[in-house]
């Protein structure tokens, strides 16, 4: 491709060509920059008009058992339902005892008030959600659930109601760390940082987080922290978006590990995914309502056939909400500093990266993008970085790791 003239000052423009000042090679692509940019901003329109903000629509407080005054809120999507009810060790597993009401939009909600000014489902209880269709009764733990754990031999996770009493949550000791003006990042697996023969833990690796500042890394990327019930997977297969991998120990020690890497002066990433799930269902968001939809897209467009998972539907209005809600409570629970976005190829292309990799920048302007997947990223990047200024983004993407390693070979 030939560069052309640039014969545009584009440095102040606000139609989504900006940044071909940094990149004039993306000249040519100025129209498709504009279209992408004006759907961004109707998108984005569309929700501070509905929701008031894009800081409003993702409240992650708003969904699944939350603590409020008086008791326990839940609150689910699930559109294909003909019925929800709670379960759990707060109600001896009764499936018909507190059934949810529905709205609207597919959202059922129950409150469970206090009992005598006791809490009814108590910290660290096990609780299921039951999905009603027409002939069946759907064991499924919430999506937006905290904390899940395995009991021995049981080859599936559990739910539990996570909300420590005020004397046994961890207490934040050190400020923030500054943005680093270069990363040193430090790459780390919990469960395989450990010389035991044995899974790691949270607190074991904060004994580690001296020697790896005093060797100048200035940046934690933390592998696997997303619950998932694939261990093998390397998290990479979630379960359990809002849980804290309980593998490595509890939320609240996760919370220690950060607040000691902060203290150390070290910046802490949570490699991300959001580009794919598990595809399990007891344990999973997979068929959460009893249909192939819900969070993902239907049918083959919604499973990644190498990767033997579901894809997004990263254009419904609820799962834009899931997902950016999410990005908020692991910043404002956990205080991460940012997110390593994984396998965005996935996302970006509609092959989901499966085949030849395009190696030039026609492969992301071209035809085969997915440009739902690429308005959620763009809502994603532009919330993070209104709502946290020094936030930290990193995409990765295969495409050019793939095609440095195809002109390799051909040199070779």
């Amino acid at each position: 491709m030939e560069q052309k003239s640039n014969s545009i000052d584009f440095s102040l423009a606000t139609d989504g060509t900006r940044v071909i000042h940094d990149d004039p090679w993306l000249q040519p692509f100025a129209q498709t920059l504009r279209d992408r940019y004006s759907t961004y901003q109707w998108y984005k329109n569309e929700i501070i008009s509905k929701e008031g903000s894009l800081k409003q629509f993702a409240d992650y407080t708003r969904y699944g058992f939350v603590r409020v005054d008086g008791g326990v809120r839940y609150r689910d999507w699930a559109p294909a339902a003909k019925g929800v009810s709670l379960t759990g060790e707060f109600n001896n597993w009764d499936f018909s005892s507190h059934f949810c009401t529905r709205n609207e939009y597919g959202v059922w909600e129950i409150f469970i008030p206090d009992v005598d000014g006791k809490e009814v489902i108590q910290h660290n209880s096990k609780v299921k959600t039951i999905i009603h269709t027409d002939n069946q009764k759907l064991v499924r733990i919430s999506p937006w659930i905290r904390y899940a754990t395995q009991d021995k031999g049981n080859p599936t996770f559990d739910g539990r109601f996570w909300n420590p009493p005020k004397d046994e949550r961890y207490e934040w000791i050190h400020k923030d760390p500054p943005k680093p003006n270069r990363l040193r990042i430090y790459e780390v697996h919990v469960g395989m940082a450990s010389d035991k023969h044995r899974i790691g833990t949270y607190l074991e690796f904060c004994e580690l987080l001296p020697y790896i500042a005093s060797t100048g890394y200035n940046c934690l990327q933390m592998m696997a922290i997303m619950e998932h019930s694939y261990y093998a997977s390397f998290g990479y297969q979630v379960t359990n978006f809002f849980a804290a991998s309980s593998r490595f120990g509890t939320p609240e020690e996760l919370k220690k590990l950060i607040d000691t890497a902060h203290g150390l002066g070290i910046t802490v990433l949570l490699d991300l995914v959001h580009s794919h799930a598990s595809k399990n269902t007891s344990d999973g968001l997979n068929q959460f309502d009893g249909t192939d939809a819900c969070h993902f897209l239907p049918g083959f467009r919604g499973t990644h056939s190498l990767w033997d998972s579901r894809i997004f539907d990263y254009k419904s209005w609820e799962v834009l909400r899931f997902l950016l809600s999410n990005l908020r409570y692991w910043i404002d629970e956990y205080r991460f500093d940012g997110f390593r976005f994984d396998g965005i190829t996935a996302m970006l292309l509609e092959s989901r990266a499966i085949g030849e990799l395009p190696c030039d920048y026609n492969g992301y302007f071209g035809p085969g993008i997915d440009g739902d997947a690429l308005r959620y990223l763009t809502l994603a990047n532009d919330m993070l970085h209104e709502l946290y200024p020094d936030i930290i983004t990193i995409a990765e993407d295969a495409m050019g790791f793939a095609c440095m390693c195809l002109q390799q070979m051909k040199e070779e």
